[in-house]
């Protein structure tokens, strides 16, 4: 996509929002020990969420809404005078909005214990806890008038419903792609480029500095290990845990950086330190943007990937104008807005009608083929979901295996 400065400035402004996402390995045993807490004694392992009473119809505004949110998701032109779509949301609903930022999902999840808060975009690897612990609130689809349009493969997920019933409101998407020097190797049909030790990257190989990362080593073991029956990355046994690990602890002499901070990504690859690796679009595409021969591809196997939902606090004070947020952060035009300053797909497809030419068709909006192809971030718990029962790894002992891996 051929990029103007000022996009290459809204780029960077959206890899600094997203960069907050990440889980520092530094702090992954303390991060471990809030998502144990988040996930047992009948939260996230829970088989039925707790019931909480959903929304019949909408009121009176009641003048305020209390967001927890990712940093670019509701911009009031504080941070770029030309990035605003709250002061709109205010003038047309008389909602007036306070946002709280939070930097990690356990942020997330912490603050919305608190009942302090309406809403909050939670992603997949927050929304089980919430929802297990009777933090959200069912979502009545119907009051919501754009949520027809919201591509209908980002519905009914299971980082966002139970049983057919969703607790949020689809918000945007994204895949950690395998982006390569073009310079250094020819475009790789499969991620063996970053875990089989004779790669023509080998010893230049970049990962993601998070105990997530052991998902993307089972998506490879599920493509090439048959014999592991993995059906869910995120649903591992101790023996297909045990492989998922083992495979990290032989890729780890090919990895030159870990990387926690977009900055040392887009560097390293910029010079040629790194050959490839996990990154998300909007890196490549400022990569591209500073002429550095790089580019993305969905292998074979597919890949990780996130996507967020608005969801609704149980306790919520202001409903109505949380119902109402929801309904305007989905119209096209602002999807539009959110999509490019952040750097995701907008969950709504009408959106690209409002973006830059080619934004949609490089973040591959609307297409359902690639978006089936991605296992989104979950939490993982003991239950494994099926007739294995609770003999699943949970969160506390990614975390732990995290560390021992990197050493």
């Amino acid at each position: 996509m051929a990029r103007t400065r000022n996009a290459t400035v809204t780029a960077r402004s959206s890899v600094r929002a997203r960069r907050s996402r990440t889980v520092l390995a530094a702090g992954a045993l303390s991060t471990a020990t809030a998502l144990a807490g988040g996930c047992s004694g009948g939260s996230a392992d829970a088989a039925t969420p707790p019931d909480v009473p959903m929304m019949q119809q909408l009121g009176t505004p009641e003048g305020r809404l209390d967001l927890v949110a990712w940093t670019g998701y509701a911009e009031d032109g504080s941070n770029d005078k030309h990035v605003n779509w709250v002061t709109p949301f205010t003038k047309a609903t008389g909602c007036r909005v306070h946002t709280k930022v939070a930097d990690t999902s356990d942020s997330m999840v912490e603050l919305m214990k608190t009942g302090q808060y309406d809403g909050v975009s939670a992603s997949g690897d927050a929304s089980l806890r919430l929802i297990y612990s009777g933090l959200v609130a069912p979502v009545n689809t119907g009051l919501l008038g754009n949520y027809d349009d919201i591509a209908g493969y980002l519905k009914n997920q299971p980082y966002n419903s139970v049983s057919g019933q969703m607790y949020g409101v689809p918000h945007g998407y994204g895949a950690n792609m395998l982006m390569y020097r073009t310079d250094k190797m020819p475009r790789p049909a499969s991620w063996n480029v970053v875990w089989d030790t004779n790669s023509p990257a080998a010893g230049h190989v970049v990962a993601y500095d998070s105990p997530i990362y052991i998902a993307d080593a089972a998506l490879y073991l599920k493509a090439h290990r048959p014999d592991l029956k993995i059906t869910d990355v995120y649903e591992l046994d101790g023996g297909q845990f045990n492989a998922a690990v083992e495979l990290l602890k032989r890729q780890r002499p090919n990895v030159n950086q870990y990387w926690a901070n977009y900055l040392d990504e887009l560097q390293s690859f910029k010079s040629g330190y790194n050959y490839a690796g996990t990154a998300w679009q909007v890196t490549a595409n400022l990569a591209t943007a500073d002429s550095a021969p790089v580019a993305t591809t969905l292998p074979s196997e597919g890949a990780t990937g996130w996507s967020d939902t608005w969801m609704v606090s149980s306790k919520a004070q202001h409903p109505t104008c949380m119902y109402k947020w929801m309904n305007w952060i989905t119209t096209p035009k602002v999807q539009a807005q959110v999509a490019q300053w952040f750097g995701e797909a907008p969950a709504n497809p009408k959106a690209c009608q409002y973006t830059d030419r080619g934004f949609c068709s490089v973040y591959h909006v609307g297409d359902p083929v690639f978006y089936k192809r991605l296992a989104f971030w979950k939490t993982p718990v003991k239950n494994c979901g099926d007739d294995r029962g609770n003999k699943c790894v949970d969160y506390t002992r990614w975390a732990q295996a995290w560390m021992q891996i990197k050493g």
